[in-house]
């Protein structure tokens, strides 16, 4: 295992994981069964800022949709604004189901600002 210190990008990681797991209305020992490591290893990730192996942060990510560009490439994400980085981890994280209606909002928001600019001249 890692130092927090010594792995810059990974500093919300654990809280990552929580929030996420929580979002998906996961237990720890459901989430550390569905990735084959003990819960209580899971709670030192989730609490302790313990960094894991890298298989184990591979099947974090995938299964609690985390952006893999904020752990392994955080310039990219520094350059976008904490609002957009909280709404495309919450696209992520939001059900199929529902992804029609946040893309028609976001078509609605779009038409309107075509509209302001087309109005202002720009």
């Amino acid at each position: 295992m890692a130092n927090i210190k010594d792995c810059p990008g990974f500093e919300t990681f654990g809280a990552d994981v929580k929030a996420a797991r929580s979002a998906k209305h996961l237990s720890r020992k459901t989430l550390a069964e569905i990735i084959n490591i003990d819960s209580r290893y899971l709670a030192n990730i989730e609490n302790d800022a313990t960094i894991p192996s890298l298989p184990v942060i591979i099947q974090l990510i995938k299964v609690c949709g985390l952006p893999v560009e904020r752990y392994f490439n955080p310039e990219v994400m520094r350059e976008e604004s904490a609002q957009r980085q909280r709404i495309s981890h919450k696209l992520k994280l939001c059900p199929e189901q529902y992804l029609t209606v946040i893309e028609g909002a976001l078509d609605g928001a779009l038409k309107t600002k075509e509209s302001v600019d087309e109005t202002e001249g720009v």
